[in-house]
């Protein structure tokens, strides 16, 4: 028969619940677990109601990866303090094991729904708001299926080596693989975490998106008062310049300012290297 430190353990490793309320738990569920984990599990539906309505705009963001797939991962706390926690890490670590343990393309939601320790990923999170005290919020989760390209990845303000407040991931194809490789790779994750660009191309962006930068763009050209006959070619100045600064192809190498990133790409002759989608996710 088990003691009640083993079963006070037992507990807090299947639910993450604090001691005392693990304890107190038990003492009311005549030591049975199962009924234990129920009656933990509606006090953090409890908690975790009176807190849905808190903002949470801490946290943080993270990264796992397995040879099938690769997930980033964004979960909001109400503070930086909570999120910086070894409890909150902790939680964010398990949530990452068990989307790439599902081993499929899912949302948010579905992740959610998905089975965990006899109830679901959502019971997990109310344990856990209950436990940690504050809103938690699932706010983005992006899986990848992991074929025929590469991905590299750059944490700033890391927490842990995988999770961080800023995660630049970038998803590209080359026929080689090497040092060179991966450090240019590496490199142009810690551009786009800087440059913040808007797309991949020109092509990429949204055509209302440009035509609202173009519109006003028009206007102060014309406040100016700039000759008519000029308006036109002032405006495409203007706009091959807005294109420079929220494209990533098109934007100044941050290593290599009087270069573009398609530009040094294009340098490269003696590998195959295209980007084909990057991902920027930050609080």
């Amino acid at each position: 028969m088990s003691s009640i430190t083993d079963l006070i353990k037992e507990l807090r490793d299947k639910t993450g619940a604090g001691f005392l309320d693990c304890k107190k738990s038990l003492e009311e569920n005549n030591n049975d677990i199962d009924k234990s984990i129920e009656a933990l599990r509606k006090k953090g539906l409890a908690k975790a109601s009176k807190k849905s309505d808190r903002a949470a705009n801490e946290g943080a963001v993270g990264v796992y990866s397995n040879k099938d797939i690769t997930a980033l991962i964004k979960v909001n706390s109400e503070t930086d303090f909570a999120a910086k926690s070894d409890t909150f890490l902790d939680f964010f670590d398990n949530l990452g094991k068990l989307v790439l343990k599902n081993n499929s393309i899912l949302d948010k939601d579905q992740f959610l729904k998905l089975e965990y320790e006899k109830g679901t990923v959502q019971d997990y999170f109310n344990t856990m708001i209950a436990k940690i005290g504050e809103n938690l919020v699932l706010n983005d989760l992006l899986v990848k299926e992991n074929k025929d390209t590469n991905f590299s990845y750059y944490i700033h303000n890391s927490y842990r080596s995988n999770i961080g407040k800023i995660i630049s991931f970038l998803e590209f194809y080359s026929d080689k693989k090497n040092n060179e490789i991966e450090n240019f790779s590496k490199n142009i994750c810690m551009h786009i975490a800087a440059m913040k660009p808007e797309s991949l191309d020109i092509d990429d962006l949204d055509r209302g998106f440009i035509d609202n930068e173009e519109k006003i763009q028009k206007e102060l050209i014309l406040n100016s008062g700039k000759p008519s006959n000029i308006v036109d070619k002032i405006l495409e100045g203007k706009m091959k310049k807005f294109f420079s600064e929220v494209t990533l192809l098109n934007q100044s190498y941050i290593l290599d300012q009087d270069k573009t990133i398609k530009s040094v790409i294009n340098e490269y002759k003696e590998f195959k290297y295209k980007i084909i989608s990057f991902e920027l996710i930050s609080l």
